[in-house]
């Protein structure tokens, strides 16, 4: 396992993970009201996911697993490997829908969805990354 590869990607998976917590207003109006703020945590959501797919991707290369197909069965396959917890998997296959239509179909983003996921699902990214260090034997 490429040690420094794991470490950058947490450090990025961290920056993104804090430019959106202080980036998220008080409010899902104020956040459909901002396109500012829209573009900035979007745009780091997408960067979060992205990361999050990344690090499992390198995590199960150092295992027997089939490769994943797809995105989201990245997660699985950490559950099945007993990496992350089947609550975490299906919180983070979640993410990964989000990221597919922040790249797809910016345009039918609903802005009260994303409000929640800014105000109540980003430790779902800290214990993903928690978890990754664990099994990198990272501090």
């Amino acid at each position: 396992m490429d040690r420094t590869l794991v470490e950058a990607k947490l450090e990025s998976l961290r920056r993104c993970v804090e430019r959106i917590a202080a980036k998220t207003p008080s409010s899902a109006d104020q956040l459909a009201q901002n396109p500012d703020l829209q573009d900035i945590i979007a745009l780091n959501l997408q960067r979060a996911v992205q990361l999050s797919v990344d690090l499992a991707s390198h995590l199960i290369a150092e295992t027997d697993a089939r490769p994943p197909s797809t995105m989201a069965e990245n997660f699985d396959a950490l559950k099945n490997l007993q990496i992350i917890t089947p609550a975490l998997a299906d919180r983070m296959t979640k993410a990964v829908g989000f990221r597919n239509i922040a790249v797809h179909s910016y345009h039918t983003i609903d802005w009260n969805i994303v409000y929640q996921i800014c105000s109540r699902h980003l430790d779902d990214f800290r214990q993903f990354a928690q978890a990754v260090a664990h099994q990198a034997h990272l501090p």
